[in-house]
């Protein structure tokens, strides 16, 4: 038995074009990837800072906080992380449909995964921007904020991403940004730059 037979999609009467136009913005994913340790959670809340003082609807969705909650249930193997990344990007599917600039920093190391996410929204409108933090590992290692990369040194944390689990590198993402070289407040520059140069805002 089909157990989607009997469920349909409610159309809203409210577009999210409606919202954009309500909003006098667009909204968009931003999905932040790099290694951890790369500057994804500290270049999100900033970008988001940033925008909601330009009176942006915008909201962020944290790798570390879904796990709270949302994703609390899963661990972290490849089918893990694959679901985790799921659920995280309907969510946001849901949030750019409400009419929410959009910014997701999750480590995200499967390129299938995040190319399935940018799947999900409209390639004509440009709403899924793909934010790369290049940065070498061991500057990584060395900021290294939680510990982690210790930890799985000494093999503490299995399957972790950039030294026992792989990390595929974007290979065309929207903007690449060097943390190793550029600071928090640069970063974020590029990316509303961006925002601005796609007249998303």
């Amino acid at each position: 038995m089909d157990k989607n037979r009997n469920i349909k999609w409610h159309k809203a009467k409210v577009t999210k074009k409606d919202r954009w136009m309500q909003n006098a913005h667009r909204s968009a994913l931003i999905w932040i990837t790099g290694l951890s340790a790369s500057g994804k959670s500290t270049i999100a809340t900033e970008l988001e800072r940033s925008l909601f003082v330009d009176k942006i609807n915008t909201f962020v969705l944290d790798g570390d906080n879904v796990r709270h909650g949302l994703c609390k249930d899963l661990g972290f193997s490849a089918e893990s992380r694959k679901e985790n990344l799921r659920r995280v990007g309907e969510v946001a599917k849901l949030l750019v449909d409400a009419g929410v600039l959009t910014i997701a920093a999750f480590i995200s190391p499967y390129a299938a995964d995040r190319d399935s996410i940018r799947s999900l929204f409209g390639a004509d409108e440009e709403e899924f921007i793909e934010v790369y933090l290049k940065c070498d590992l061991s500057v990584c290692e060395q900021r290294d904020p939680k510990g982690l990369y210790k930890k799985a040194r000494a093999g503490e944390i299995p399957q972790f991403t950039g030294i026992s689990d792989p990390y595929d590198e974007p290979a065309a993402p929207e903007i690449i940004i060097e943390t190793d070289r550029l600071s928090v407040p640069d970063s974020v520059d590029i990316i509303i730059s961006h925002l601005k140069a796609r007249k998303i805002i």
